[in-house]
């Protein structure tokens, strides 16, 4: 099923696996996301059972986004890539399928010393100006903030406040996110629907979703 076929794409979103795979049962689909934390430490090893494992899924299409745990594509970039070709490795870029425009970055705010942080502001503000106007399906690894992003006991969140700007001015059909484990779920809010597809080290299922999103 394709959207060529005037059907609507079907995208099989998963993040936070954390080399905890086999825990996983995914769901057939026309496009395979990963959002980010394949793995735990971060080492080119687990980062190789994590792309045997993504390889082994029937699905046409796979891109992946790196999160703060994947440091192996941050300080071993070559190497990295190199494990992913034949995947859709995308770092602040974009991809057609079926006329839908994917664009991924693995991005978020500065909290420790993990991959792909940057201090909230500008140098965060600076990676989202270079989301394309044009984007149907944006995919970070960290949440917008307010949305799916809350953790600990008080409502403390840990999304960024310039990517929500960003993504409120792009207006994006769906925004596919995770980094907060216990924030799991989907919200339409405007022309956007949210899915934090978070499977908490595989104890929670893919995502699986829609595109374009019901009522658009």
């Amino acid at each position: 099923m394709s959207a060529s076929d005037n059907a609507k794409l079907t995208i099989v979103a998963i993040s936070d696996t954390h080399t905890f795979h086999d825990r996983l049962a995914v769901p057939g689909g026309d496009v395979l996301v990963h959002a980010g934390d394949m793995c735990d430490e971060g080492s080119l090893d687990e980062l190789t059972r994590a792309r045997d494992f993504l390889a082994a899924l029937p699905h046409p299409h796979k891109i992946v986004v790196a999160g703060n745990h994947d440091l192996a594509f941050e300080r071993q970039p070559e190497e990295a890539r190199r494990l992913f070709e034949g995947f859709i490795y995308l770092q602040d870029e974009s991809w057609s399928i079926e006329g839908v425009t994917f664009y991924d970055s693995p991005w978020l705010p500065r909290a420790d010393d993990w991959a792909f942080m940057l201090p909230r502001g500008e140098p965060l503000a600076e990676k989202w100006a270079m989301i394309p106007d044009d984007t149907d399906v944006l995919v970070t690894h960290v949440p917008p903030r307010g949305i799916g992003d809350e953790i600990g006991a008080e409502p403390w969140r840990e999304g960024c406040a310039d990517l929500l700007q960003r993504v409120q001015e792009v207006t994006p059909a769906l925004h596919i996110f995770g980094h907060v484990h216990r924030m799991r779920g989907r919200w339409r809010i405007g022309p956007t629907t949210f899915v934090n597809a978070n499977t908490d080290e595989g104890q929670d299922p893919a995502t699986v979703i829609r595109h374009p999103p019901d009522g658009q």
